[in-house]
Formats: C-alpha cells, sequence, structure tokens
C-alpha cells in the first residue's frame, strides 16, 4: 500500500527545512524594508487574514502579477513571500500577494472563494493583463480559480493571460488517504470539487505547470496531469520539470528578471 503521507512530505526529504521559515520571514521582511512602492495590508474581505500585499515596480506597470503561498492551506502568509516579487517588478509588473484563512479555520473550498475575491481586489488596483502563480497549495488555489465554476467576474477573468502552478495540487483526493486531512477536513465531495483537473476550463488563456526535478513524484505527477489533462480542452498547456530543484527551492528563480521561471511567469518565453 502506497505511503501517502510520505508523498506529500517534502520537508522530511530536504535536509535543513526546520529553518526555511526563519529564513523566509528574514528575507522577505528585509525586501520590504527597501521597497520604494509598497502597499501592506489592502483589504479584500472582513476576516483578519483577508488582505494582501502589493508591490509596485519603479516607473510604468505592464500589468499584475498575483502570487499565492503555499503551505497545504494551514500555515504561513504573505508576509514570507514579499521578495518573489522581484524578478516580475523588474520587468514593470505589479505583485500582488494574498494571506488567507488557514485550515482549520476555513475549509480549502472557502479559501478557494477568498482567493477569488482577492485577485479581484487585486485587479482593482492595477490595470493591465493579470497573471496568476501560486506555490504547493497555492497552485491549487490558482488554478481551482481558472475553472468552470470560477467566481471572478468576465471583465476580471478575462484578462487573465496565463496561469504558473509551481509544485501545485491539482487533484486532491489523494489528499484524504493523508494525516494532514484531520485539519483540512475534506471529504470526497469537497475533493472531487476542489479539484481543478477534475475540471472544465472556463477560459484558454496559457497554463504552465513548474516542478523541481527533486521533488517528491507525487508533485511531479500532478503537474503533469494538470497540463495533460486542460490540453485536451484545447488550452495551450506546458509541463516544466526544472532539473536540480526541490521543492523550497523551486521559487527562488522568481526573484531574478533573467530566469527561466519569471520568464514564463510574465509570458516572455511564450512570446
Amino acid at each position: 500500500m502506497r505511503d501517502w503521507d510520505d508523498a506529500y512530505a517534502n520537508s522530511a526529504h530536504v535536509p535543513g527545512s526546520d529553518k526555511l521559515p526563519a529564513l523566509w520571514a528574514e528575507r522577505a521582511a528585509a525586501y520590504r524594508a527597501g521597497l520604494a512602492s509598497f502597499k501592506a495590508d489592502i483589504a479584500y474581505g472582513s476576516r483578519d487574514r483577508q488582505c494582501l500585499d502589493l508591490v509596485l515596480p519603479d516607473g510604468e506597470t505592464n500589468g499584475l502579477v498575483v502570487f499565492v503561498h503555499g503551505g497545504y492551506w494551514m500555515r504561513f502568509d504573505k508576509s514570507f513571500w514579499t521578495d518573489l516579487a522581484e524578478g516580475a517588478r523588474q520587468l514593470g509588473w505589479a505583485m500582488a500577494l494574498p494571506s488567507y484563512t488557514l485550515a482549520p479555520t476555513a475549509r480549502v473550498s472557502e479559501i478557494t472563494a477568498e482567493i477569488a475575491a482577492a485577485v479581484a481586489t487585486a485587479a482593482a488596483q492595477v490595470a493591465g493583463p493579470i497573471r496568476l502563480a501560486g506555490h504547493s497549495a497555492g497552485g491549487h488555489l490558482v488554478t481551482r480559480i481558472l475553472c468552470d465554476d470560477s467566481r471572478l467576474e468576465p471583465s476580471i477573468y478575462d484578462r487573465i493571460a496565463g496561469t504558473l502552478s509551481i509544485s501545485g495540487l491539482h487533484d486532491l483526493r489523494p489528499l484524504l488517504k493523508t494525516k494532514m486531512n484531520d485539519t483540512l477536513g475534506l471529504t470526497i465531495e469537497e475533493a472531487t470539487i476542489e479539484s481543478a483537473a477534475l475540471h472544465l476550463p472556463r477560459g484558454g488563456s496559457l497554463l504552465t505547470t513548474w516542478v523541481g526535478a527533486w521533488e517528491r513524484p507525487e508533485f511531479i505527477r500532478q503537474g503533469e496531469l494538470m497540463a495533460n489533462v486542460w490540453t485536451g480542452f484545447d488550452v495551450p498547456t506546458r509541463s516544466v520539470v526544472a532539473p536540480g530543484h526541490n521543492h523550497f527551492t523551486i521559487v527562488d528563480g522568481l526573484k531574478d528578471p533573467s530566469s527561466a521561471i519569471t520568464r514564463s511567469l510574465v509570458g516572455l518565453d511564450w512570446q
């Protein structure tokens, strides 16, 4: 029988990963302190964690990136990831980073609704095309709002030019077999509804799944699954397995405007 807890146990397979959250928080705080254009805690709802930060580029803005953090819907907030905006910022893009209510206070389906509200609020702050990105559980959340039952208004949905799911989870049903579901509380019905790979796409904007070659095999499978399924509905998709990266280093390239992952994020490699 497959050990599904081990299949999703990223930290257990990356030495020193217990020290990473403190490092992420320190780097992000230092980055925020040096920003010339930064808007903090823009509310997109009434709950404590329903707010987002906005990093703005110097000069004119090409459009909006929304980056949604991971943590299995149970951990972290926007403050850990601000420095990941730097690559897009240098290329002229604003980046919104929302927090969201964590499980078990919120169900996964409620978090999906929160992210749709966050995207709508961020879209009102910045004109132009929208590009979505999310890491791990965040990859689930950004692909989920692309689905046929998306809560986004057409005027916002139609602005989405591309989505980058980094180490994303797109079929949640295996999580029913994990200990983390004691916190998530997923049922088979909710896991099915909240799985983007089991939905039709609402539109046809570009979708890229991006995963590290040194990640757990389940994350590689999930990325390839999503791209494979939606290409069957005429969505232009691509699945990238990046050599030399694990579940935590895979996002580091977002800080570099010349990196392959940043160029994919803002659409330069599709031109």
